[in-house]
């Protein structure tokens, strides 16, 4: 078959008269080559050859599928963002309800791309009604199966909450999400605001903590969807000759050094294993999923690089919304904790420190998985207790030696307890006082081997054998159960 060539472009022909012209008018793809076709989405995102339809590939503006991610058996459904943009009314929303009463019904996760303007304004309040019964749907599913969220498009009005109520949310670099556009943003508040600003990346990522994951593409975040889909459906059992290696050699030999924890995480679990979720929002708490010697597990760190570790409003809410989903969905909890405190100031009161601050007591407290925190360097005050320790039910506790556990710091502590004292000391001897006092505060008040005496940790375990100290200890409590409660945060 012979081809012709297209003409030559105006910007070829032209020079200069180029940058006068106005653009080519994009030519529309037809369905079966538009990449937005739900067919291909599925068809990436599922096993090759594994897909099968359980809803008709019409106009309805939604696409559902059977079929299994890494052998594992899942549900899927996706926008066709080439009718009416995605738009949903009564048939496409039927779609999707369908869709959760059979993964529910099986008992798999449930993954949704999105790519949709919201509600059909032609149905009117029917399209309304309709839209709302997939919210009623995802919320009846909540904690009973995985919900993962695939963002590749736009994500506008009633479409912005369909992601919100799901576990999981991964969002492509165009992918937008946002209840009302910005022309109606305009209007109303005279903010004047595009799309990127309103509900992109860089919003949800790091401000909003809307998206757990932002992917470089849109294959790269059908990839994500398809590796948490495998974490959560493929759990596995802790195997009993997880190799050790020593972790001391990735935090700095000076205890007064702040370090980042990523590297500690990722050499505790499964080589290429970890997945960071909410990596920019909140970032002085890190969470993330990944395996421990082929179990999955989820992994809560304070990250001493930012804001030197402290707990804060937002870390709280962070780690307790995924404290209650790893519940839910029976996986283990690795904590490890190097925390100072909470972060003081008015702003963190305003912002409801007390408020989230209980979230994460909440979440600990009624959680029934197993549970293994790890001291590396130092609890102090009301964040030892909200880090998983042994009055919240903690499975095991384990500190490193050296590890500090207390109301605060040693030095902290004597120039509250000995203010008067230390004041009638001269300028020049003043640091030595305290060290020396200090040190007697130390012996008396305990540190990590008073915390083993009275039970608060059960155990020492040296950097060399941490690995297995923590499998072996979520081996013995692993006993499948699965918390049942919702994820979607108090």
């Amino acid at each position: 078959m012979t081809t012709t060539a297209p003409p030559p472009s105006t910007a070829a022909t032209n020079g200069t008269r180029a940058s006068l012209a106005r653009p080519a008018k994009k030519e529309k793809l037809p369905r079966e080559l538009d990449p937005r076709n739900p067919n291909f989405r599925m068809q990436a995102l599922m096993d090759k050859g594994s897909l099968e339809l359980i809803t008709p590939d019409d106009d309805s503006g939604m696409l559902a599928a059977v079929g299994t991610i890494d052998g594992n058996r899942v549900v899927a459904f996706c926008s066709d963002a080439t009718v009416m943009g995605g738009a949903m009314g009564l048939q496409g929303c039927d779609v999707v309800v369908r869709a959760y009463e059979r993964a529910v019904n099986e008992g798999v996760p449930i993954l949704g791309i999105w790519h949709s303007g919201g509600a059909r304004l032609a149905e009117g309040v029917l399209s309304l009604h309709a839209v709302g019964q997939i919210f009623h749907a995802m919320t009846q599913a909540s904690g009973k199966i995985p919900q993962i969220s695939i963002v590749l498009g736009f994500a506008a009005g009633g479409a912005a909450y369909g992601p919100a109520l799901t576990d999981l949310v991964i969002l492509a670099p165009e992918g937008r999400i946002f209840v009302t556009g910005p022309d109606v943003v305009r209007s109303v508040t005279g903010e004047d605001v595009d799309m990127l600003r309103l509900g992109g990346p860089d919003t949800h990522g790091r401000r909003s903590g809307v998206v757990h994951i932002v992917a470089d593409d849109e294959a790269d975040a059908i990839a994500r969807g398809r590796a948490l889909a495998t974490l959560l459906a493929s759990q596995g059992q802790t195997a009993d000759d997880v190799a050790d290696t020593d972790l001391a050699s990735l935090l700095p030999e000076s205890a007064k050094r702040a370090y980042d924890v990523h590297p500690l995480i990722n050499g505790l679990l499964d080589d290429g294993s970890m997945i960071e979720l909410h990596a920019r929002w909140a970032p002085n708490v890190t969470i993330a999923l990944g395996r421990l010697g082929g179990r999955t597990v989820g992994v809560i760190a304070n990250n001493p690089l930012r804001l030197g570790g402290c707990l804060d409003a937002l870390s709280a809410e962070k780690a307790a919304r995924f404290v209650r989903m790893c519940d839910a969905f029976g996986v283990p909890l690795i904590v490890l904790v190097d925390v100072p405190g909470y972060l003081p100031g008015v702003g963190q009161e305003w912002d409801g420190v007390v408020r989230r601050g209980a979230k994460l007591l909440h979440a600990f407290g009624e959680a029934v998985v197993p549970r293994v925190t790890l001291v590396t360097r130092k609890a102090y005050g009301g964040a030892y207790i909200a880090m998983n320790a042994r009055s919240l039910g903690a499975t095991r506790v384990f500190a490193w030696p050296g590890a500090e556990v207390a109301v605060m710091g040693p030095v902290a502590a004597v120039r509250i307890l000995h203010r008067r004292k230390l004041a009638e000391v001269a300028d020049d001897m003043r640091p030595q006082v305290e060290t020396e006092l200090a040190a007697e505060h130390e012996r008396i008040a305990g540190g990590v081997e008073k915390a083993v005496e009275i039970g608060v940790v059960d155990e020492i375990v040296t950097p060399a054998e941490t690995r297995s100290a923590l499998a072996h200890a979520i081996r013995e409590a692993d006993t499948g159960l699965r918390g049942g409660h919702s994820n979607i945060p108090l």
